[in-house]
């Protein structure tokens, strides 16, 4: 890691929860414009952001990936019976996002003169980490 990205990189707290979303049909490299938008940011912050990503496809799929480390921040919330779950939730810090490639679906499609052409059809897995803020 580059000393300026380091330098960007916020303060951690404790990790809370995290979430995969794996085996999902959109680019690594289409998936990896929306993480890099909401990565330090809380958990507020990057549902607005998601909400206007110029990659709906890559949105979704990150949106849903979030929503599910929201939902087992909240469980491990409820189980240690804090009060304000939502606020204490909505403070939390997407602290460590990152898209991993699949597998590739090959598919092919007929081409003129009997000759075939190859489509690969990508895939990706989303981790998400949620931290407190320090």
């Amino acid at each position: 890691m580059s000393r300026a990205r380091a330098a960007r990189r916020p303060e951690l707290g404790e990790f809370v929860a995290s979430a995969r979303a794996r085996f999902q049909r959109v680019s690594a490299r289409k998936a990896r414009q929306g993480v890099d938008l909401i990565r330090g940011l809380t958990v507020a912050e990057a549902n607005v952001r998601l909400l206007h990503m110029h990659r709906p496809s890559a949105g979704t799929i990150v949106e849903n990936a979030l929503k599910s480390a929201i939902a087992n921040a909240t469980l491990k919330y409820k189980e240690r019976q804090d009060e304000k779950v939502d606020e204490k939730v909505n403070e939390l810090l997407v602290g460590d996002i990152q898209v991993d490639g699949g597998p590739i679906i090959k598919r092919f499609r007929p081409r003129a003169m009997g000759r075939a052409a190859s489509i690969k059809k990508r895939t990706a897995h989303v981790t998400v980490k949620l931290f407190e803020q320090v």
